[in-house]
């Protein structure tokens, strides 16, 4: 099993977009997930100035790096999120916020993503990974008692306003890849079945799996990628650490910061906590995913500086050769005898 693996630039926006290649390619990564930061890639200014654009194309010739996905999660989430306030002003930047009116941010929102597609088409990219938000995460809890005609509303709002991006998208031949995660309208195994039926299951729309949240959910991230093999899109590689159970601690958080540690469960970097790794690429060799292995840092007990080499290492440990098909014969002879 062979695939580019790939650093998620988002954890990085801190530093400049040549600085991250630079670390990125002296560790020995084959490429980035660029996310679309302004410090990192303008989408505004990508469509608008061609020297740009190749600005971005030539750092990443000069390191010998490829892209194959871009993301754009902070435009997403306010596209069906309600109500928006202070927390999605600061996560989208003064040009999408505008005057902060509703309707104006989540049609500039929206155009955003619909020029993401674009600059991914104008850099050979196939793929974007994001968020979409949701009218209806706030219910969770289910009390006071919901009616389903509000959770069929969320349903039906979310696939209005993402069908039209999806045009888009399909116009320029590139998929987007919704990350499971909570406050999305797909967060756990139902409702990612859920959101592909409401949106007619087009091919335009798939998923990015990311096993970190699953695992503190208790949704199995192999069964996932074997339930959903034609929407695995692409794959982030965060891990996760479920602590004993001493009577205190919540999954749902308590809303304590990620690196307290009071948390029962913290990312870690990939092979110090408790995904499956092995079985789940194990699972993506089976249904045939050839994309891009991207790691998403965010270990607030390692430096980051120590940790990305480090979960590279790992993760390219357990992408080994399939075998080969002579191989395969002697194997099958050899269970006939």
């Amino acid at each position: 099993m062979t695939h580019p693996v790939t650093l998620f630039t988002a954890q990085w926006a801190d530093l400049p977009f040549e600085e991250v290649a630079r670390l990125a390619s002296e560790w020995g990564y084959d490429g980035l997930e660029i996310a679309c930061k302004t410090q990192h890639l303008d989408v505004d200014r990508a469509l608008e100035d061609e020297e740009y654009l190749n600005s971005r194309r030539d750092i990443l010739d000069r390191y010998g790096l490829g892209v194959w996905a871009l993301s754009n999660h902070a435009q997403g989430q306010v596209i069906c999120d309600d109500p928006l306030d202070f927390r999605h002003e600061g996560i989208v930047g003064p040009r999408t916020w505008g005057d902060g009116d509703t309707d104006g941010v989540r049609a500039r929102a929206s155009e955003q993503m619909k020029r993401t597609a674009r600059v991914a088409r104008k850099l050979g990219v196939d793929t974007v990974t994001g968020f979409t938000g949701s009218k209806i995460w706030r219910y969770l809890a289910m009390y006071p008692p919901v009616p389903a005609a509000v959770i069929d509303d969320g349903y039906q709002d979310f696939a209005d306003r993402w069908n039209p991006i999806m045009d888009v998208f399909d116009g320029e031949g590139v998929r987007f890849a919704l990350e499971v995660h909570p406050s999305e309208i797909a967060y756990d195994y139902w409702t990612t079945k859920r959101t592909l039926e409401a949106i007619d299951h087009r091919g335009a729309f798939g998923l990015n799996w990311d096993p970190s949240h699953m695992m503190w959910q208790d949704v199995d991230p192999v069964t996932f990628i074997l339930d959903f093999a034609d929407r695995i899109y692409h794959v982030d590689c965060k891990d996760t650490v479920i602590r004993p159970r001493d009577g205190r601690g919540g999954r749902l958080g308590s809303h304590l910061a990620w690196g307290d540690q009071r948390r029962p469960w913290d990312f870690v970097s990939a092979g110090h906590g408790d995904v499956p790794f092995e079985r789940a690429f194990r699972a993506l060799d089976s249904i045939g995913y050839t994309g891009p292995i991207s790691i998403e840092w965010e270990d607030s007990g390692m430096s980051r500086l120590h940790g990305a080499p480090e979960a590279l290492a790992h993760v390219r440990s357990l992408l080994w050769e399939r075998p080969t098909a002579a191989f395969d014969s002697v194997f099958t002879q050899r269970e006939s005898d």
